[in-house]
């Protein structure tokens, strides 16, 4: 027979509310008491009936991850980082893909319509999407945003991009390089700007002057990396070096690379940004810089949970960045 609410609270010695608080970490519960409520949900192998919840507590108990970024890799991070959130707070998580300009209105109403998410999470570009944002405010509706342009007042996560790449491209001007190029996101983004700011102030930096000719727009796509790849390699003198924007970018200048008989790093430095997966999946690993981006997502969604708990509750984190050096870049060779 199922364990109820009732029979947790019977074995730890405390109130049902008591038992409802612990499982919704919500706070002034003494350490002692978790404790023992854990011991009984652990002992009776009780799960929480999340419709008996919702009608209880006029939630839905569940959050939507609301998007629109084509980077698979990031999406799916940030997903499994959600999803261990939700898991410790008795939460469902719904995904919310949304489409751009006169689409992402309807599609945003159409998902709490039809699935009345308690709040969501925002991921770039949504995060400084003046329709969505405007949306979510006139309904109050809760929300944390990852990596917001402007972060003040917002509550979510974010990280120093424009540092981390600086130290990305130094590590290319230390091993020689000198012609080095970037593909950068959607202007909409925010890390687009923040990664070329990087980029350019690395630039200045090290004395070398910033030439537009190397530098390629992309959609932090793989196949939009393969149209930039190929026009940076197309110019009279080509770069040394590639630094895309994101890991999926610079995938695809593996590809372009291949195809044009360059081998990586011998001929051809490459460098991307995320750590997702991939960077580790490709041959030669990549040079890459680690963003949290599963830990994004939990922190996110912990503050998210926050607010939807307390009107003043949930703020904006700062997370730690790393530059990680692999395979992909070496000095460059004599031409």
């Amino acid at each position: 027979m199922r364990s109820r609410i009732e029979d947790v609270a019977a074995v730890a010695g405390v109130s049902i509310k008591t038992v409802s608080r612990v499982l919704n970490n919500e706070p002034n519960v003494r350490a002692e008491t978790r404790e023992r409520v854990a011991a009984a949900v652990a002992r009776l192998g009780y799960k929480p009936n999340l419709s008996a919840r919702s009608l209880a507590g006029q939630r839905s108990y569940a959050l939507a991850l609301v998007y629109n970024n084509p980077s698979r890799n990031y999406l799916m991070e940030i997903q499994n980082g959600m999803l261990e959130a939700c898991h410790a707070s008795h939460y469902n998580l719904i995904l919310g893909p949304v489409g751009v300009g006169r689409s992402t209105l309807p599609d945003l109403a159409a998902l709490f319509e039809n699935s009345r998410p308690d709040g969501v999470v925002l991921i770039p570009p949504l995060t400084d999407d003046a329709v969505v944002l405007a949306y979510l405010e006139e309904h109050e509706i809760p929300f944390a945003s990852i990596a917001p342009r402007h972060p003040e007042g917002c509550i979510g996560v974010r990280m120093d991009e424009t540092t981390a790449v600086v130290e990305l491209i130094g590590h290319l001007v230390a091993q020689g390089h000198r012609r080095i190029a970037h593909i950068k996101g959607p202007r909409a983004h925010g890390a687009c700007q923040w990664r070329l700011a990087g980029y350019r102030q690395a630039l200045r930096a090290h004395g070398i002057a910033y030439d537009p000719a190397l530098v390629a727009s992309g959609q932090f796509s793989f196949e939009s990396g393969i149209e930039a790849a190929n026009t940076l390699l197309d110019l009279p003198q080509p770069p040394t070096a590639i630094f895309a924007a994101n890991d999926d970018m610079a995938a695809a200048v593996y590809r372009v690379a291949g195809q044009r008989g360059l081998r990586v790093p011998r001929d051809l430095s490459v460098c991307g940004f995320d750590d997702t997966p991939i960077a580790g999946h490709i041959y030669p690993a990549l040079t890459t810089v680690r963003q949290p981006t599963a830990r994004m997502g939990t922190l996110a969604t912990e503050q998210l949970i926050d607010r939807i708990r307390s009107a003043d509750g949930g703020r904006m984190v700062t997370v730690e960045h790393a530059v990680l050096v692999r395979e992909s870049t070496h000095a460059p060779r004599r031409r």
